[in-house]
């Protein structure tokens, strides 16, 4: 007998012991971001992944841990996604003058003089200016670049990325003259004679003779540009454009465990990238993602290259330029969809929007869950907002919205700019939104883009009521624009995007909760921890 009851104490004991995990999150308010968006106290993690969320109570009788976290009541989020942004030219942005937020081509060419008398550059090369910021609100002029850096070539690219202006020295090394013809953009000539701004494909003149960027250099832009995202809270980007090289040096840095960043790599589309990656197939790590391609409709509306249906409200006759041809973009979703990988297009405006929503209308028929998105999706003719209800995804920066509402209704006039922006109303039709920043066409914070999404408006307050408020999201839209649905954009929802059991420990500690706090606070929110595979980021020094 008494052998009996020493067994059953054995028995009862062992079925009371708890189970060893790598971390334990208690007295937490977490946001699971999961299908009942459901919150929770406490949270399980072993091997880099979650084991369990749920109250404090339970969990704590379950699991044990040497690293135990006391939130203290913080809030927890999933790891933020940014669903569009251009991660390595981020870091290589550290790498040149940085012409955001001038208010004058004046203030430009000063910091220019600045960097290269601090540099002494062999080829100087900027970015961040946007003369929409200007009092004067036209492109420059190369004429004092001409007088200030005759024997340099200089290159100055607008905030989009659609605009470059450069001197007559790399116009020369260019060979760019007054003849010069190229479709699918434009090269600007005033009174005669070169201005130096050069506007979508002709900027391919210039890129040919930029020198190459050394492989340590590649590699200092990553891991700059990761420390800026972790710190705001990103633990996943979605690179709109990535060359061979680039993507095989994230996977390297990531192997060797320097990256840390999880990438959703799109692969820029040109022969090369796609003769290479189309037949290999997607590729996939648990850092990496390459399994989709980035093409490029038309230009931006801030440089008027966007393609509209109607001519410019503020230029006639102008009605901007497919970067890609409309036979093309046919031709690129036929191959593309005979492939694994997902197509992405740059699409701004209506015209091209039109163009490449019906490309990919004809080369998915009989094709399900393709999740071919378009990005930014800026301006939409009405019946066209229809093909987002057939699988179609858009992916939307809501900072853009407040950063071109001051000048926006200029190019577009009071009818269409009711169909531009339209964040709202793409999801209504769509049932999923994706959401990111294009940084560095915008800045970094995720939290700018939460409070564009949802006041649409500027850090000013302005404008009292919101920008065209019917299409602002909810907070809860919003954050799951940035987590779930990103994921899923990504092909990614089954193992990140919300903080659920078999999914990575991807989760971020913020000093308030930005689910109750007035929104004018959520703009200055600080991430006090950012934790990657339950492993917590070091800080930028």
């Amino acid at each position: 007998m008494k052998k009996i009851c020493l067994l059953f104490l054995a028995f009862a004991m062992s079925c009371t012991k708890k189970e060893k995990i790598d971390l334990l999150v208690t007295n937490a308010n977490i946001y699971t971001v999961d299908s009942a968006f459901s919150k929770a106290e406490a949270m399980a993690v072993k091997n880099g992944k979650i084991m369990a969320v749920g109250l404090n109570e339970e969990l704590t009788e379950i699991y044990e841990s040497q690293r135990i976290l006391d939130a203290k009541g913080k809030t927890i989020l999933p790891g933020l996604i940014d669903a569009h942004c251009h991660f390595f030219g981020l870091g290589l942005n550290q790498q040149m003058v940085d012409l955001l937020d001038t208010k004058s081509y004046e203030e430009v060419l000063q910091k220019v003089v600045a960097f290269q008398k601090e540099k002494q550059k062999d080829f100087i090369f900027g970015r961040g200016w946007d003369q929409n910021d200007w009092e004067e609100k036209i492109f420059p002029n190369k004429d004092r670049l001409d007088k200030l850096f005759p024997d340099t070539p200089v290159v100055l690219q607008r905030i989009d990325g659609h605009a470059y202006l450069v001197n007559q020295k790399a116009l020369d090394l260019a060979g760019i003259t007054k003849e010069t013809k190229v479709s699918g953009g434009e090269i600007v000539i005033e009174d005669g004679a070169l201005t130096g701004v050069l506007i979508d494909n002709p900027m391919a003149m210039i890129d040919a003779i930029v020198p190459d960027i050394s492989r340590a250099d590649q590699a200092k832009a990553l891991l700059d540009a990761q420390a800026l995202c972790l710190d705001f809270g990103l633990t996943t980007v979605s690179d709109a454009g990535l060359d061979r090289e680039v993507i095989e040096l994230i996977d390297s840095l990531q192997q060797q465990g320097d990256l840390k960043m999880r990438v959703y790599a799109m692969v820029s589309n040109n022969k090369e990238n796609l003769d290479f990656y189309l037949p290999k197939g997607i590729i996939k790590t648990d850092h990496l993602n390459v399994r989709s391609v980035k093409v490029y409709g038309d230009g931006a509306l801030g440089s008027r290259g966007a393609a509209l249906k109607e001519e410019y409200s503020d230029k006639h006759h102008h009605f901007g330029a497919m970067v890609t041809s409309v036979d093309e973009i046919h031709d690129l979703a036929t191959r593309i969809a005979a492939s694994d990988y997902q197509m992405n297009t740059h699409a701004i405006g209506d015209s091209a929007n039109a163009v490449v929503l019906k490309a990919y209308e004809a080369a998915l028929t009989g094709k399900s869950d393709r999740r071919w998105r378009i990005e930014h999706a800026q301006v939409i003719d009405g019946e066209d907002f229809n093909y987002f209800s057939k699988g179609i995804i858009p992916s939307v920066q809501p900072t853009h919205a407040t950063s071109d509402m001051y000048w926006a209704e200029d190019r577009l006039g009071e009818d269409r700019i009711e169909r531009a922006y339209a964040y709202k109303t793409l999801l209504n039709k769509s049932g999923v939104l994706a959401l990111g920043t294009d940084f560095p066409v915008e800045k970094v914070s995720p939290f700018l883009t939460f409070y564009a999404a949802v006041a649409r408006k500027d850090l000013e307050d302005y404008p009292k009521n919101g920008f065209q408020i019917k299409d602002a999201l909810t907070r809860e839209e919003t954050l799951k624009g940035m987590t779930i649905w990103a994921a899923f954009a990504n092909f990614e929802e089954q193992e990140k995007g919300s903080l659920e059991p078999g999914k990575f420990a991807d989760f971020i500690i913020l000093d308030k909760d930005i689910m109750q706090v007035p929104i004018e606070e959520v703009p200055d929110l600080q991430v006090e921890h950012t934790y990657l595979g339950g492993e917590l980021m070091p800080k930028k020094e």
